[in-house]
């Protein structure tokens, strides 16, 4: 009698995400896992600042037009468990998405907006690998805010291309689209620093 010769199977990119460490994030961008650590406590302060800026306005309708769901670090499967992305914050306007998958990780529609908090470790990828991404699978408009060099650009995609619709410094207080209804003030947004 033959012996059963038993089958090696690899994880799939999706397990591996899944087994990271704790502490880690992950992502599937373009058939490749990253993993990075947690963030700076100066890009969780932007972080948290920028999501306190739109949540009362955009989402609660407090001062401003709700119409929105806000989220922070959602996990975005362009292609479930595949093309695997993980913004600092995203946004759906209510019609796309009225209310968030209930005991759900994964976010499967297209969000109408994202922002990428910049680091020095993720800047490149940022700009060069999910910019692309999130204008191939349709997402209208994106957001790239600099915490160490206090900057904001904001873009929107025209015809499968993104189009930069503004760039702004410092301490400005800004009406950018898609959240132009509601003034932000820029300066808010950057840590107190030693």
């Amino acid at each position: 009698m033959q012996a059963r010769r038993q089958i090696q199977t690899r994880p799939s990119l999706y397990d591996q995400l899944e087994g990271l460490p704790e502490g880690l994030t992950g992502e599937i961008l373009n058939g490749q896992l990253y993993a990075q650590p947690r963030p700076s406590l100066e890009h969780g302060f932007t972080e948290t600042s920028l999501a306190g800026e739109l949540v009362n306005p955009f989402q609660r309708g407090r001062g401003g037009p709700g119409g929105w769901l806000i989220v922070v670090e959602p996990e975005l499967h362009f292609i479930r468990d595949t093309e695997v992305d993980v913004p600092d914050l995203a946004g759906w306007r209510r019609e796309h998405l009225p209310k968030l998958p209930k005991a759900q990780h994964r976010a499967m529609v297209v969000p109408d907006w994202v922002c990428e908090i910049l680091s020095p470790a993720t800047e490149s990828k940022d700009r060069q690998v999910k910019m692309p991404i999130y204008a191939q699978y349709g997402v209208p408009h994106a957001w790239l805010i600099d915490p160490i060099a206090h900057t904001l650009e904001a873009y929107v995609l025209e015809a499968g291309a993104w189009v930069e619709i503004g760039r702004f410094a410092g301490a400005m207080r800004v009406l950018v689209p898609p959240f132009e209804a509601v003034a932000i003030n820029l300066d808010d947004l950057w840590a107190p620093t030693e």
